[in-house]
């Protein structure tokens, strides 16, 4: 299995930097602006921090949107039945776990799931999540433009066991990711945010900005 994942499959497009050095140049205005206040003593900067981890955090999720992309274009014709599901999923606050496997194979990790067997459609990925469905808990397992099984139990990563703001389902996410080099996605069902774990890391990311 892989011990380390490299993260960076390809550059970013002209597009994407132009976009990212735009969130930059505003971030770089806010850090300034945060600089030459900070001084005055009757000035709150609250507001200002708030307003730079915002401008950081569409940055990030922007970036993180990009690269999924390259991520899961070599390893299924399909990528866009899963955004679209995660999209709608997202929209509904329907949680989600979803494995797609890469070159490490993952069977002796992935234990439990129940046989599906079944074309990648972003209809059949919603229905399995749907809440109370007999599928809906564990993860998806997606191999190509497959879907393997469902009900699927994933290693459970400890080095966050102590982060309350991670739920089972990113614990779990970022725990396959620190034994392979698979991409998690996952749909949070308290607040319909999307991420994916890589390499033992969690990143958030846009579904909408996939829909054409």
């Amino acid at each position: 299995m892989s011990q380390h994942v490299n993260v960076t499959t390809q550059g970013l497009s002209l597009e994407m930097k132009r976009k990212l050095k735009g969130h930059i140049e505003e971030i770089k205005l806010g850090l300034a602006n945060l600089y030459r206040n900070i001084d005055r003593e009757n000035d709150c900067l609250l507001c200002e921090f708030e307003s730079l981890n915002s401008a950081f955090r569409e940055a990030h999720t922007m970036a993180a949107t990009y690269y999924l992309r390259t991520y899961l274009l070599p390893f299924t014709d399909n990528h866009l039945a899963i955004t679209l599901a995660v999209q709608h999923l997202s929209e509904r606050r329907h949680g989600a776990l979803m494995v797609v496997e890469r070159n490490d194979r993952i069977d002796d990790i992935v234990h439990s799931g129940i046989p599906v067997g079944a074309t990648l459609t972003h209809s059949l990925l919603e229905s399995i999540f749907y809440p109370g469905g007999p599928l809906h808990d564990g993860a998806v397992l997606i191999k190509s433009n497959l879907i393997v099984s469902a009900s699927n139990v994933l290693p459970v990563s400890t080095t966050f066991a102590g982060e309350s703001k991670l739920g089972t389902r990113h614990r779990a996410a970022i725990g396959l990711s620190e034994h392979s080099d698979a991409l998690v996605l996952v749909v949070s069902e308290e607040t319909g945010n999307a991420s994916f774990a890589l390499g033992g890391k969690l990143y958030p990311f846009s579904a909408q900005q996939f829909a054409p």
